[in-house]
Parts: structure tokens; sequence; C-alpha cells
């Protein structure tokens, strides 16, 4: 599956909350149907962005994978 993103954020070397925090800030920042890659190094975030961002209504569209031995990668789809 390639996914070609409209945005990026990469918050390695953020912590929760503020990997959450940063990654809701630039999804405000998104119009409907855009796309956002965001990059992280922190594992909790990668279980705790996704389920926040689809709380918040938004689609994951391809879960977090690890990248490289450090950095895991995940897609988000803006909605509303």
């Amino acid at each position: 599956m390639s996914i070609v993103p409209d945005h990026e954020i990469d918050i390695r070397g953020e912590h929760c909350p503020y990997t959450f925090v940063k990654s809701k800030l630039k999804m405000e920042t998104l119009a409907p149907g855009e796309v956002l890659r965001i990059v992280t190094d922190h594992e909790p975030a990668t279980k705790n962005v996704p389920r926040s961002m689809e709380s918040e209504g938004h689609e994951i569209l391809l879960h977090p994978h690890k990248v490289n031995d450090t950095d895991w990668e995940f897609f988000v789809k803006k909605n509303g």
C-alpha cells in the first residue's frame, strides 16, 4: 500500500502527552480529506496517538509500523 501524505510531522524526541498534542495541532491545519504522516521514536505514542486520533473522528490509513531500528510511522486522514 503506497500512501502519499499531504503533510508530515516528525515528533521524534517527544513523549506522551506531547506526541498527541503536537499531532492534534498539526491535524487542525489540514483540510478534510488530507493525509498526515506521523513519525515517532516513542513506542507508547504508537498506541496512544492513533487511538486519540480515532476518538477525534479521524481515520488511521496505515497503522504504526517500524521504518528502522528506532522509528515508527503511521498515516492519518482528516475527517470532518
